[in-house]
């Protein structure tokens, strides 16, 4: 059981709790002196070591690795009726790219494949097809991989499969969620949450009986066509046993494409609703660390201990 749970997101499969743990616990911590409080920070981390805090990552990264293969989401398998769900939800991100991409360029290539999209004379028959140069269309955006077409293509392909295997294989979504379930205890404060991670620990939050603080980071918990309709439980609503609900958003992250969830959420019988935070993230604007370094989060965190 761990006082501070984190939960990741997407493209993570080729790591490990430990690893990623050595990664955000920093980042945490730097927030956390950020926001004023040198001593909490030097307890969750110090001298290139975990601190007192027990802080733990609910690792469900390996659950997308195709049985038998060395390689990662990008050879992951999806079938037709999983596939048409990954066009619908490359045609969303697409949609945001096409108003909230940094790079104008990536606005204009957006913005024009959503017009091809849209002529119904120009695309192939079939259910889902129209959508599927949607995918393509992502992988040419700088936004997914300011380093190259090969990365960019493997990254889309793997995320959009991520987050499909998620709502459509109930084994995977049982898997993520006793991951999360299984460092929550009395002990447990605080739940940090990014990407898809936030759907995870969502879901995973309305099955304790126990209260902890929420703080979400470029979630997709928003996305009202794709994934909010398949969230459970359904109408969808604060879990009840959180204390605050803080969701961390920037503009520019075309993965977290509502910013304010708080008029999507019931709030809970005690009042708590999601409150929201802009934050910006320079060039990398889904980056888990660089929501997790911001002042705001330590101001969470510290909050969570007080």
């Amino acid at each position: 059981m761990s006082e501070v749970v984190l939960v990741h997101g997407i493209a993570q499969e080729q790591y490990s709790a430990d690893l990623l743990e050595s990664k955000w616990i920093p980042a945490m911590a730097g927030a956390v002196w950020l926001a004023g409080h040198p001593d909490l920070a030097d307890q969750l981390w110090r001298d290139n070591r975990p601190g007192r805090i027990k802080t733990r990552m609910a690792f469900y990264g390996n659950a997308f690795l195709d049985a038998g293969a060395q390689g990662g989401s990008g050879s992951m398998s999806l079938t037709e009726a999983e596939l048409d769900v990954a066009e619908q939800l490359a045609y969303q991100w697409l949609s945001a790219a096409a108003t909230s991409a940094p790079d104008r360029g990536d606005r204009a290539k957006a913005q024009i494949q959503l017009e091809i999209l849209a002529d119904d004379t120009a695309q192939p028959m079939g259910v889902g097809a129209a959508l599927r140069p949607a995918i393509k269309a992502l992988t040419g955006l700088r936004w997914f991989a300011p380093t190259g077409f090969n990365f960019a293509a493997r990254f889309v392909v793997g995320a959009l499969g991520q987050v499909t295997k998620y709502f459509t294989d109930p084994a995977v979504r049982e898997l993520a969620q006793q991951k999360v379930l299984e460092h929550i205890g009395p002990e447990t404060r605080l739940v940090i949450a990014h990407s898809l991670g936030s759907v995870v620990a969502y879901e995973a939050l309305h099955r304790i009986d126990h209260p902890v603080a929420l703080l979400t980071a470029g979630s997709p918990l928003g996305l009202q066509s794709i994934i909010y309709p398949r969230l459970d439980p359904s109408p969808a609503q604060v879990p009840p046993t959180v204390t605050s609900w803080d969701n961390l958003a920037d503009r520019d992250d075309i993965i977290a494409t509502t910013l304010d969830l708080a008029p999507l959420f019931k709030s809970s019988s005690s009042g708590i609703s999601p409150t929201r935070t802009v934050v910006d993230n320079g060039a990398e604007p889904h980056s888990a660390l660089n929501y997790l370094s911001k002042e705001h989060a330590g101001k969470v965190i510290a909050n969570a201990f007080a």
